[in-house]
């Protein structure tokens, strides 16, 4: 794995894809105050395999800056096998490739570079299993 800057091991969500799980059985990534229901507030955190399956995608062929060097490129909803939901850029595959169902397991990589400044923005990404 890659040494990442502090700033970026300080998300716990971004570097160690750590979520919460509420006492009626959600799961929020990023944390929230109250659960997804807005039935309760306690929660413990729990690290996400992550592993999990898409639930829709799109494939992005206009983007903005940073990304328009990047497209076209895929960008999905995904469910962890915890039932955290989350949006996720899917590299490495043929667009082909990808449906509704899929498997896919998120690795950490580099997101972009930020401005003039060039600081490096890590987080996650999802491959195709």
């Amino acid at each position: 794995m890659a040494i990442s800057p502090r700033y970026t091991r300080e998300i716990p969500h971004r570097f160690r894809l750590e979520a919460q799980k509420f006492e009626c059985g959600a799961v929020s990534l990023p944390n929230r105050y109250v659960c997804p229901d807005n039935c309760c507030k306690k929660s413990k955190k729990i690290t996400l395999k992550g592993k999990g399956k898409i639930l829709t995608y799109t494939i992005i062929y206009i983007a903005s800056d940073p990304y328009t060097r990047a497209t076209p490129f895929a960008v999905a909803v995904i469910e962890t096998e915890e039932g955290a939901r989350l949006t996720a850029q899917v590299v490495d595959c043929n667009f082909d490739d990808l449906k509704i169902g899929a498997k896919v397991e998120l690795i950490f990589r580099k997101i972009m570079e930020e401005g003039p400044s060039g600081i490096i923005n890590y987080g996650y990404k999802a491959i195709l299993i």
